[in-house]
């Protein structure tokens, strides 16, 4: 059997041997943009051309490159993309486009200031409370006054309060409660959030920014309404 297997393998190996040879070569192609480099090549830098030619605003970017920032959320790309979508449909120049954005950004956050109300009050609140409970733990009039007026506790004897530790730990006998309180209540809702998240349920940010871009779209029908929805949830609430 060996033999046999021997004298076959001679006869076929110029043909074996033939066919590799006439393997063309493979080719490898490199995605538009890139520089195809060999392993001893060196790394090419860009020429001036190159350099003049690289876009520095957003208006000189290509359709591909704006769709693909605005995919990913750059909100310089997502305004772009409406205003060529405003040159689309009314047939004009990018100015004039522009200005038509303009009109759509400013009708866009009309009546956020009593949307946002709640937030500068949470501001205002967590300010007040970061700050006011350093005193109110660690400095001795303060205590004192706080003591006073909605605790009247035991007043410890004065060696007992020669140190900012020291007044901490008599104000912690009533501050303790309602800082844990807080605490816990801040850690409840933040649960509860996440939760409504999971099923789909919008907080309060997320449904006011889903109305305002309904509202949006109803003010501009004319033009996409993807396009005025992306813009509109993208926009800072505050201008």
């Amino acid at each position: 059997m060996s033999l046999r297997f021997a004298s076959q393998f001679a006869r076929r190996a110029p043909t074996i041997a033939s066919r590799f040879q006439a393997a063309p070569a493979v080719s490898r192609s490199f995605p538009t943009g890139f520089r195809a480099l060999s392993s001893t090549a060196l790394p090419q830098k860009p020429t001036i051309e190159e350099a003049k030619a690289c876009p520095r605003q957003f208006y000189e970017m290509s359709n591909d490159m704006i769709i693909r920032l605005s995919a990913e959320g750059i909100f310089e790309a997502i305004e772009e993309r409406l205003v060529r979508d405003i040159m689309s449909v009314d047939e004009c120049e990018w100015d004039a486009a522009r200005s038509k954005f303009e009109e759509i950004s400013a009708k866009n956050q009309e009546g956020m200031f009593l949307q946002t109300v709640p937030y500068y009050a949470g501001i205002s609140v967590g300010l007040v409370g970061a700050f006011g409970s350093i005193p109110l733990c660690f400095e001795l009039n303060t205590v004192h006054w706080f003591n006073e007026h909605y605790v009247t506790t035991e007043i410890p004897p004065p060696e007992d309060l020669e140190t900012w530790l020291e007044v901490g730990s008599w104000a912690w006998n009533w501050m303790e409660p309602p800082l844990g309180q807080v605490s816990f209540f801040l850690l409840a809702l933040q649960f509860a959030r996440a939760q409504m998240e999971n099923l789909g349920i919008k907080p309060y940010t997320a449904m006011m920014k889903s109305r305002r871009a309904d509202k949006l779209v109803g003010a501009f029908p004319a033009y996409c309404p993807n396009l005025l929805r992306d813009f509109s949830k993208a926009q800072s609430l505050i201008g």
